[in-house]
């Protein structure tokens, strides 16, 4: 079972100073990967279900299973302490907000 300590808003709030450390020390490096989209800060998913721990968020088009993937390409399961989440979430586009392309001219 699992310490309540660990849930602390202080232990929450020094995971996330953690993460944000690591997210700026490892964003570059990481948005080089091939299938890469986007990185983030948020709370770690298994299988759909949030864990509640802070985590660095790899955002990429595609899972790929690390197998079919390029030693370079590869997402370690942590980054200076911190755990990684890959998760997928297809294409992204941008989008011009100040421009709503269904309206008429």
């Amino acid at each position: 079972m699992m310490s309540d300590l660990h849930n602390t808003p202080d232990a929450q709030e020094q995971a996330y100073q953690r993460a944000v450390a690591a997210k700026q020390a490892h964003e570059a490096e990481l948005l080089r990967k091939a299938n890469v989209v986007g990185i983030g800060i948020g709370l770690r998913s298994a299988r759909g279900v949030q864990t509640g721990e802070v985590a660095l968020i790899v955002l990429v088009r595609r899972k790929i299973p690390p197998s079919q993937l390029a030693a370079e390409d590869r997402i370690p399961a942590q980054l200076e302490g911190v755990p990684v989440d890959v998760q997928e979430v297809g294409d992204v586009t941008a989008h011009d907000a100040g421009h709503d392309s269904r309206a008429s001219s």
